[in-house]
């Protein structure tokens, strides 16, 4: 406990915090993938109404008269039936399924398959409220950042981080215990307003602690890393605990974690002291008029745009083209995560060597390439290859725009972050909103493999943009501060040289042997 006391506020347990607070966000951003479209399915689909639910009671003529629909070779079997009003004989005649599909049941590859026989129109409808379900999240959030961002400016980071875990808390239980359509929907908007607090006071904590720009980047990764293992632990790990335990249990584990992750901030970051920063921030709306940060900004929102369509659409289309059972709808999902965790860890390091805005060009492109070939799979081992590249793909742009984030406000504006890493909040927070909100829309329009092309199609024109964040203009007057603070950095390491070269003890002894 001494260590711990002693440690509070250092930038590595900081770094700590916010990665189990990106954690838990984002596995409950992503259990509920292959979750809600099953549930749902299971909860609001009717019920099917096949001719042998109803059967046809038919009265038996006089005998000798041929009985109609009698057991033949052709005809199914009969059952007699003897009623307890009039004590006439019936037989229920049993109504055999054509194996023909019914036109209005969507098929898949294999027909003769039962199981592949799903309500198409259903499915549609199902896809457009599952995207709006899945958006409300983001949209939510997408409101409530513009003022978690001055916020923090006021009051430090602490207490918005804190409120951040207590409302998520909130929102987890919610999920557990919800059964009905209008309580996902709230249960997802209240997650938004949890996720705004921590990820917006999350970041901007970050890069106050870290202020040396590769080191910044380094740790921007490792938090985004946070992020990443949340996507790649939440999706796999819902799918198998619905099929095998059931619709609860995910979330009550993620209570568990919630809670570490509020007793963690207890001890670590003080929520009850109230820290506002010495420097004022620049104002949100002069912000959002730098070109290099609304650049910045489209980057990240076209990239994770992608992943978003797919969250609520991929599942469905999975249903439809490939029978897929529920514990693969969420391991449909796991190679991109591996991916974005690999890739956040790793050019969080070698983007500020490569350059940034190369790191963020190439991501794109091949994030729309990888969107281009999803449509090609026929099984779930023909997504391994395209969601790798997105996942890939995405870590590059997002660990590199975050850190460039950054650095735009060290050399254009005052270096408060809270506002900036609220606006790139929003940007993915749009990704993630219009995604989700839309694609269920245009899948029903245009099909799932024009819907991939048409965002693919998009990142791949966008990434040249990237290419203006080669060299920023600095500001003049940021200018002349960092000359100032490289002429005071070059008279310090001076004078620590003429120290080393000329040691105050050989002075002394210089002047003992002149006198």
């Amino acid at each position: 406990m001494a260590w711990l006391h002693q440690s509070r506020g250092s930038p590595r347990l900081v770094l700590v915090v916010v990665c189990v607070a990106l954690l838990l966000d984002n596995m409950l951003l992503t259990v509920v993938v292959p979750i809600i479209p099953t549930f749902l399915y299971a909860l609001e689909h009717p019920s099917p109404k096949p001719q042998a639910a109803q059967p046809s009671l038919i009265p038996l003529p006089s005998r000798g008269a041929p009985i109609p629909g009698a057991p033949t070779e052709r005809s199914p079997r009969s059952t007699p039936l003897v009623s307890l009003f009039d004590n006439s004989t019936f037989r229920l005649q049993e109504v055999r399924t054509d194996p023909t599909p019914d036109p209005q049941l969507n098929g898949t590859t294999n027909a003769s398959d039962s199981s592949c026989l799903l309500d198409g129109a259903f499915l549609e409808e199902e896809n457009v409220r599952v995207g709006l379900l899945f958006a409300s999240k983001a949209l939510v959030q997408l409101l409530i950042n513009p003022f978690v961002g001055p916020l923090t400016n006021r009051i430090g980071y602490h207490i918005p981080m804190f409120a951040g875990f207590f409302i998520m808390f909130v929102s987890t239980i919610m999920f557990a215990f919800s059964g009905t359509y209008a309580l996902l929907f709230f249960a997802r908007s209240l997650q938004g307003i949890g996720s705004s607090f921590s990820s917006v006071a999350g970041l901007g904590m970050l890069a106050s602690v870290y202020t040396d720009d590769e080191e910044r980047g380094v740790a921007m990764g490792m938090a985004l890393g946070g992020l990443a293992m949340g996507v790649l632990i939440g999706a796999p790990f819902g799918s198998v605990m619905y099929e095998f335990v059931g619709k609860r249990a995910p979330f009550l584990i993620l209570a568990l974690l919630a809670l570490f992750d509020g007793a963690l901030q207890m001890f670590i970051l003080q929520p009850s002291k109230i820290s506002p920063g010495s420097v004022e921030g620049t104002p949100l709306l002069t912000l959002l008029k730098d070109p290099y940060i609304l650049i910045s900004a489209g980057s990240l929102c076209f990239a994770n745009m992608g992943v978003a369509i797919l969250e609520p659409t991929l599942p469905i289309w999975m249903m439809q083209t490939m029978c897929s059972p529920k514990w693969q709808l969420g391991m449909a999902f796991l190679p991109a995560s591996i991916s974005y965790l690999i890739g956040t860890n790793l050019f969080g390091i070698l983007a500020n060597k490569m350059g940034r805005w190369l790191c963020s060009m190439l991501g794109m492109f091949i994030i729309g390439i990888s969107l281009l070939c999803v449509p090609f799979a026929t099984s779930i081992y023909g997504l391994i290859g395209p969601n790798g590249g997105l996942g890939f793909a995405i870590g590059m742009v997002d660990s590199s725009m975050m850190a460039i984030m950054g650095y735009l406000v060290d050399i254009r504006h005052a270096s408060v972050y809270g506002s900036v890493y609220a606006i790139a909040d929003v940007a993915l927070c749009l990704g993630f909103a219009i995604g989700p909100s839309t694609g269920g829309a245009l899948v029903q329009a245009v099909g799932f493999p024009c819907l991939m092309v048409f965002i693919g199609v998009i990142n791949i024109l966008y990434a040249p943009l990237c290419f203006l964040l080669r060299n920023p203009a600095v500001r003049e007057e940021k200018m002349a501060i960092i000359d100032q603070e490289c002429v005071m950095h070059r008279k310090s390491y001076n004078t620590q040289k003429e120290s080393r070269d000329f040691p105050l003890s050989d002075y002394s002894e210089e002047e003992e042997t002149e006198e």
